[in-house]
């Protein structure tokens, strides 16, 4: 198990600045929708002791992570074992009508690249099962071993942005006909023959973009963020703040596309003044997407990869 000091939370000092008009010096509710190993959600009751956290996580051995380093909190905290795109029922459970903040830090959490058996890193020879709930659904195995080639190549393609997916996915479907894949140092092997040497010395470890493919698809991890953008933008009050921490450019396309279509007027163009509830619902509070400084990289290489947009809710909800 991976201990609090190896869990560095990634630019924390400016997620918890960005929270603060929405959540200090009040009573306020806040949606942690991916509550790893608290380190968040740890720094952020620390500074607003009014405030009450609903803890989301879809791995169970996360959430009892979270509940041991959470505890000094104590009834602060609803920890709630879902998926993100689930948080509409989630609040409805509480009885919430409305949220006054939300973070959401996308990807794989420290933790379960650290545990071996999870396999999620491919440095490591390990199961391959991917699964960030592991009490449910197809593992990366699963996957590798039952999707036609035509399957195997779209997800290689649009998840893992492989240019290598058609030949990578007849190579999985000829050798798994002399024997099922099931730990990952065989799947790293075979990328190693079919993966151009060329490509190898340029674009990295050619296991990266099949190892995120697959997690990817394991998890249902783009259609789930899809909906819970908007569902948690819809969850706001006025007032409110979203903050969202995303690794690849595929997460973070889906942020920004729903951030700037909530922050952009519904009034036709030409009219000299704005229609009655066709007014932006959203000010965004970040310029592009920021990216963590040299120093918080040197000290925390996750942090290399982050893109952060966030955005307050100035208006009311579309109808």
């Amino acid at each position: 198990m991976t201990s609090d000091a190896a869990h560095l939370p990634v630019l924390l000092d400016r997620v918890v600045a960005l929270l603060a008009p929405a959540v200090a010096d009040r009573d306020a509710v806040l949606v942690d929708t991916t509550l790893g190993l608290g380190g968040h959600a740890d720094a952020l009751l620390t500074a607003y002791p009014r405030l009450r956290l609903v803890g989301l996580d879809r791995d169970p051995n996360a959430l009892d992570h979270a509940r041991q380093r959470l505890a000094g909190h104590g009834d602060r905290v609803d920890y709630v074992h879902a998926v993100y795109d689930e948080l509409p029922s989630v609040l409805d459970g509480l009885g919430l009508s409305h949220v006054d903040g939300v973070f959401m830090d996308l990807g794989v959490s420290s933790m379960q690249l650290d545990v071996t058996d999870r396999g999620f890193a491919y440095a490591q020879d390990a199961p391959l099962d991917m699964r960030m709930d592991q009490t449910t659904g197809a593992s990366a195995a699963d996957v590798l071993n039952t999707y036609s080639v035509a399957e195997l190549t779209r997800i290689l393609r649009e998840y893992g942005e492989e240019r290598f997916a058609q030949r990578i996915a007849k190579a999985v479907v000829a050798e798994r006909e002399s024997e099922p894949f099931d730990r990952s140092e065989r799947l790293v092997r075979l990328l190693y023959e079919v993966v151009p040497a060329a490509s190898r010395r340029t674009g990295g470890h050619p296991a990266k973009r099949t190892f995120q493919a697959l997690r990817i698809e394991v998890n249902r991890e783009l259609e789930a963020l899809r909906a819970a953008v908007p569902a948690a933008l819809d969850a706001l009050g006025e007032g409110g703040r979203i903050v969202v921490e995303a690794y690849h450019s595929l997460e973070d396309r889906i942020v920004k596309r729903a951030l700037v279509e909530r922050a952009t007027s519904r009034t036709p163009e030409g009219l000299p003044v704005e229609l009655p509830g066709h007014g932006p619902e959203f000010r965004l509070l970040t310029r592009g997407a920021e990216k963590a400084g040299e120093q918080e990289i040197e000290h925390n290489p996750r942090a290399a990869s982050v893109r952060l947009r966030a955005a307050e809710r100035i208006g009311a909800a579309a109808s």
